[in-house]
């Protein structure tokens, strides 16, 4: 089959398509022939070696955490799909390698692809979609009447955690470009803040909750503004800055160090709930979520659609940071 993949850590064009052996799935593990695969900024993270502290493939390996395509092969002890069952799935960084023609993951990490979408549709809604769900949902608990700040309203998290939240019943706030403030609104955002002309610290004050996903100084701005007994969903966390400015080993002790007195000074200063996050690998979940969009509560955004022979170019559009919702492979 053809992969992408990546023999050494670096810029964008250390992805090469190659020729490798057809995976096989393990007893739990279904096998999906890939229509499309979405690329995200943590696989950018990936690719330049920023994240070996905790996400360390052995090289080479394909990278790709969100897919849609068909069953193709079933596992010993798989129950929940059978071959040609339309699925779209973000599996764990663990089982990645979506950028090819076939890829093996755990049948739990998979949910019926929603039959309104098509696969490039499906593909990119997965991890962002996974991430939007468990922020909002578990961990911000947003509830009818409460108002939420999401930051970069019009990326591939933001597009899809506008649209959640709004569902939920909150009155949303939103970071953007002034170029993308009629965008986010058309999602369903209720304020729009262009981040050149206004602070949005001092338009979202007193917000019930924050999806903080900018990282360094404003996860202590998120503390701030969000009002007492309010809740911080942190997003990114740092690890990548950290290990460049400190080294490996010291860099993920600095940053857990600085997770850990944010969240400490968020509850003991202000009452506040701060915690870092990651989307979980849930079928459960997404199945939800694939029941909102077939409802048509929530609609991808797709920014451009790209060939796997594209892959340098999915990159660098995706670390230009100005896309307007997602970008994906169309492989199949």
């Amino acid at each position: 089959m053809r992969a992408v993949r990546l023999f050494e850590y670096g810029v964008p064009s250390k992805l090469t398509v190659a020729e490798v052996a057809q995976p096989m799935p393990t007893a739990r593990q279904i096998r999906v022939r890939v229509h499309a695969a979405a690329v995200n900024p943590i696989d950018a993270k990936i690719r330049a070696g920023s994240l070996r502290a905790i996400i360390r493939p052995a090289l080479p390996f394909t990278p790709g955490m969100d897919v849609s395509g068909v069953v193709d092969a079933v596992g010993a002890q798989v129950t929940r799909f059978k071959p040609g069952d339309e699925v779209f799935a973000s599996p764990s960084h663990k089982t990645m390698g979506s950028y090819a023609e076939f890829v093996c993951f755990d049948e739990r990490e998979a949910a019926p692809k929603p039959r309104n979408l098509d696969h490039v549709q499906a593909a990119s809604l997965p991890l962002v979609g996974l991430t939007a769900w468990d922020a909002l949902t578990k961990h911000l608990r947003v509830q009818q009447g409460q108002s939420v700040l999401i930051h970069a309203g019009a990326g591939g998290l933001g597009t899809i955690a506008i649209q959640l939240a709004k569902h939920l019943g909150a009155r949303v706030y939103t970071t953007c470009s002034a170029g993308n403030v009629a965008f986010v609104k058309s999602l369903g955002a209720d304020v729009a803040i262009d981040y050149a002309k206004e602070d949005y610290a001092q338009v979202a004050k007193d917000v019930d909750a924050v999806v903080e996903s900018l990282g360094g100084e404003h996860m202590d701005r998120a503390i701030q503004l969000v009002k007492r007994g309010g809740r911080v969903a942190l997003l990114t966390s740092g690890m990548a800055d950290g290990v460049k400015r400190f080294g490996l080993a010291l860099g993920v002790l600095h940053t857990a160090g600085r997770l850990l007195s944010i969240a400490l000074k968020a509850r003991f200063t202000r009452g506040v709930v701060a915690f870092p996050m990651n989307r979980r690998a849930d079928g459960e979940s997404l199945a939800k979520l694939g029941a909102l969009v077939e409802q048509g509560v929530i609609k991808p955004v797709i920014d451009s659609v790209l060939s796997l022979d594209q892959i340098v170019l999915a990159h660098e559009k995706v670390e230009s940071g100005r896309c307007r919702g997602k970008v994906v492979l169309a492989i199949a």
